[in-house]
């Protein structure tokens, strides 16, 4: 499962590059790679301000990222040099976590499986244990139960788990950065009352706050889909209603001329 990394650059140029993961060396970072699984084309290291969405993962990024380029094929750069396996991840230590570069399968062909960290769609690479349910996307892996962020000057601990899973219900404590209650993970300061959902604190490593880009909200695909089938369901009945308005109009019409010629038979007859 390991990226095959092919140099065709200086290795000092990237030293500082933090691409690592909590129980892993840090990954030769080089200016030119051949992927598993992009193997028809070269991937090329770039650092462009845009957003983008990794086809590896299928989550948004922005900055460095290796960049296809013959094709839209895009990684993060931590994307390109995943390792084949986590052992005592902080965030899952009791088991081993293998990489696998397709995503599980949605649900009766509906919903995606939730990652176990930011409770977010797992739709592509994923860390996955094999004794347990437990997975995580690999920019998740990147967090660990203690962090320090720029948006904050205190050292952050990754508060326990709560089971919100089955009720799709959020934490009820407001993240101090996006203001909002959502489901899934929480940082919370040892010192204030600072608190930052995973969710939020993965866009401090994807390139999205660097950037100044704001995290996107996805529409609501449920609520699209039934705003869809409302809007069909009202031109059905509107046509059924405009067809049987005609029908009715033609009625009229004929019982008009049809009275109408009754009265004149009549008034001939006397």
């Amino acid at each position: 499962m390991h990226p095959q990394l092919k140099s065709s650059a200086s290795m000092g140029k990237n030293k500082n590059s933090r691409t690592g993961f909590p129980t892993s060396p840090q990954p030769e970072i080089v200016e030119e790679i051949t992927h598993s699984t992009h193997s028809k084309h070269p991937l090329k290291k770039v650092d462009l301000p845009d957003l983008f969405t990794c086809t590896g993962c299928k989550e948004y990024g922005s900055g460095k990222r290796y960049a296809c380029q013959q094709c839209d094929f895009q990684l993060h750069d931590f994307c390109a040099s995943l390792p084949s396996l986590l052992q005592n991840h902080p965030l899952h230590g009791q088991h081993q976590l293998v990489f696998h570069a397709k995503p599980k399968q949605a649900n009766a062909g509906i919903s995606w499986p939730k990652c176990d960290v930011c409770n977010k769609s797992t739709k592509g690479f994923t860390f996955r244990c094999r004794a347990c349910s437990f997975q995580m996307h690999p920019c998740c892996a990147k967090l660990s139960t203690e962090m320090n962020f720029s948006v904050h000057p205190h050292t952050l601990k990754l508060l326990p788990p709560v089971n919100t899973s089955s009720s799709g219900s959020d934490t009820g404590i407001p993240c101090s950065e996006c203001k909002k209650g959502r489901s899934g993970r929480m940082y919370r300061c040892k010192v204030c009352d600072y608190h930052l959902h995973a969710v939020c604190a993965k866009d401090l490593i994807n390139g999205l706050h660097d950037n100044g880009i704001p995290h996107p909200e996805k529409p609501n695909t449920v609520g699209n889909t039934v705003l869809i089938a409302s809007k069909v369901f009202i031109k059905f009945v509107g046509g059924f209603i405009e067809g049987a308005g005609n029908g009715v109009g033609e009625y009229l019409v004929d019982s008009i001329t049809r009275g109408r010629r009754s009265r004149r038979l009549r008034t001939e007859n006397n």
